[in-house]
Parts: structure tokens; sequence; C-alpha cells
């Protein structure tokens, strides 16, 4: 039964004052919208989700809270994918951000760090896999997913190739030059001398651009010809020439400059 009184005021001097009963309503209220994920709908968990939709159906922060599997005081694991997200700015920077930084994050712990790294490593790995045993003519979608795993979180250039056989299978993913922020020298007898010693039919040409801009400059475009000359003496193809930025890439085949 409700009951009737006057606002004069006095009621919410009481709640102010009464510290305890304050902060418990607060507590109660702040609860009510971090329930844990399994009070949630099961089509909206993550794992299930996942097994109803596929993982290319989740967002990163999603992704995420299934690897954390628990959040903190307060919080749901997907509350705190979405803070981890949001402190680093993108997934890519919170996969390559160095232990120390890691495990000040309150929940975080170097036993979590230590499952980030494995699970990037695999995901190479699984990538690489694939290229060794599929013509990269017909899977171009694996090869730059590779390249972005191998080369979006750096804050440096890099300059990198795939070498691959007769049957455009990959033999080797190598780095050839290491550089500033904005370049990297790169020396085509070098190039040359890498693919004849793995005896290399064909090769992907690949660097990033750690400033975020995908498209290719001039000097991109004139290295590429230089390299085109200087393989095409010994029979070898490039490919295709991909530049890395973030997660975009661009192709120099695709733009049909090769």
């Amino acid at each position: 039964m409700l009951r009737n009184f006057q606002d004069d005021g006095t009621w919410l001097r009481n709640f102010q004052d009464d510290e305890g009963l304050h902060n418990l309503i607060l507590t109660k209220i702040h609860l009510q919208y971090t329930m844990s994920i399994s009070s949630w709908p099961k089509n909206e968990r993550p794992r299930e989700k996942l097994l109803l939709r596929g993982a290319g159906a989740l967002s990163d922060a999603e992704l995420l809270a299934i690897f954390l599997r628990t959040g903190t005081r307060g919080k749901s694991a997907l509350d705190l994918a979405r803070d981890l997200l949001n402190r680093f700015g993108s997934l890519n920077k919170l996969l390559s951000c160095p232990l120390t930084e890691f495990t000040s994050i309150l929940g975080l712990g170097p036993a979590k760090y230590v499952q980030l790294q494995a699970t990037v490593e695999l995901g190479q790995r699984y990538l690489q896999e694939a290229l060794t045993t599929t013509n990269t003519l017909t899977s171009a979608r694996d090869v730059k997913h590779y390249l972005t795993s191998k080369l979006s979180h750096l804050e440096h250039e890099v300059f990198a190739c795939l070498l691959l056989n007769s049957q455009n299978h990959l033999i080797r993913y190598q780095v050839l030059a290491t550089g500033t922020h904005n370049e990297a020298r790169v020396y085509p007898r070098e190039v040359v001398k890498l693919a004849l010693h793995h005896n290399a039919s064909a090769v992907i040409l690949a660097h990033n651009h750690p400033s975020g801009n995908s498209q290719a400059s001039e000097a991109d475009l004139q290295l590429t010809r230089v390299l085109q000359d200087a393989l095409g003496l010994i029979d070898v193809t490039i490919h295709d020439h991909i530049i890395v930025a973030n997660q975009q890439t661009f192709s120099f085949a695709e733009q049909g400059w090769l």
C-alpha cells in the first residue's frame, strides 16, 4: 500500500546524509545495468551468438569478451572488452601492447597476456598454413589477411615479401627492410638475391603505412617498377604489391599497375 506524504525536502536530505543507504541504493541501481552475461537472452550472449551465427557476426568487443571469459567487479566481460578497446583505440593496438601496459589494467594479468599473444600467433600460423597449401591467386583475401596480421600493428615502416613457388604456394615470408615511421630503404639486389636463394618463381611485395593512409605514393610506384625490371631479368614475376594501413589494404594488381 502506498502512503501519501508531503515533499518538504526532508527525505532527500536524510537520504544524502545517510552515506551507507546512499551507496547501497546506487549499487543496486548499477547492478541492474551490469548483469552478468549468463543472465542475458541466449541469442545475445557472445558464445551462443557465435555458435548460432558464426564468428563473423560478432563485434570486436564480443570476440574479445569470449577470450576474457570473466569481467571485473561491476563489469561484465563485454563491458571490460569495450573499455579495453576504447582505452587502446583499436584491436591492433591492444594486441600489440607491451606486457607492463597490459597488466596495469585491473583484471588482466600475465596469464591473460600470454594467452592473448598465443591466440595472435595461432591466427598468423593458420593463415600462413593456408597460403602454403592453397593457390594464392585464388585466395587473395587470405594473402591480405595474413599481411595485415603481420604488418598492421607496427609503428615503423617495414618492407617484406612473400616468396612463391611455380604452383604459387608460399615458400617463405621475409622482412627485407625495417625503417622509420614513414620510410624503409629497399635495395633491389637484396630482393633478387632472396628470390634466387629460395628458387622462387614469383613474389608478392608488401609494406605498411603506419600513418594509416593506404594509398600508394609515387615513391612506392617507382620502387615497384624498379623491382619488376630487376626480377624480370631472372624470370621472377611480381604478382602484387600490397600496402597495409591499419585494417585497410591497397593492391597494385587490383589497380592494374602490374
